[in-house]
């Protein structure tokens, strides 16, 4: 998987490589985030879409690339692990918060990183609005991508 994104894009690759080189960050494939897509091919997903878009509008692609492949960086199934009955204790409301702690046990963020990750799930998480464009760009990128991960799934449950 990793070695898609270093055959198409080796400054991206670059970009991520100390990321990807790390086995905390590759324990991200031994969950499901949507459908039958891991946390990691999600991530990466995400990370690759958002850094393509961010070079085309002149924004800090380095910071998006790494951002958001850390942007779900947590690691346990949320599917089983979080049956909060609270709505802002469900998992979608706080997993962003878990995967910036997580990363900053790991990996030393810029404050643009850190506000990427925080600010993921806005405008799910009403009063954490990014900051910064970059944040907005990881924001809208990762609801299309989960949306379309969602949506191939339920595909090919219906076709059987």
């Amino acid at each position: 998987m990793l070695e898609k994104y270093k055959n198409i894009d080796e400054e991206y690759y670059r970009i991520i490589e100390d990321l990807v080189d790390n086995a905390i960050v590759l324990k991200m494939n031994e969950f499901i985030q949507h459908g039958n897509t891991t946390c990691l091919k999600h991530c990466l997903d995400v990370s690759y879409k958002s850094y393509k878009f961010a070079k085309k509008m002149h924004l800090d692609y380095k910071a998006v690339a790494r951002a958001a492949l850390l942007h779900d960086f947590f690691l346990y199934d949320w599917h089983k692990a979080y049956k909060a009955t609270r709505l802002l204790e469900k998992h979608g409301y706080t997993h962003p918060k878990k995967a910036l702690d997580d990363a900053l046990k790991y990996f030393s963020l810029s404050p643009k990183e850190k506000d990427i990750i925080l600010k993921h799930m806005w405008p799910l998480t009403l009063r954490s609005i990014p900051k910064y464009k970059e944040s907005f760009l990881v924001c809208f990128v990762d609801k299309y991508i989960s949306s379309a991960e969602t949506i191939k799934y339920h595909l090919r449950l219906k076709r059987g």
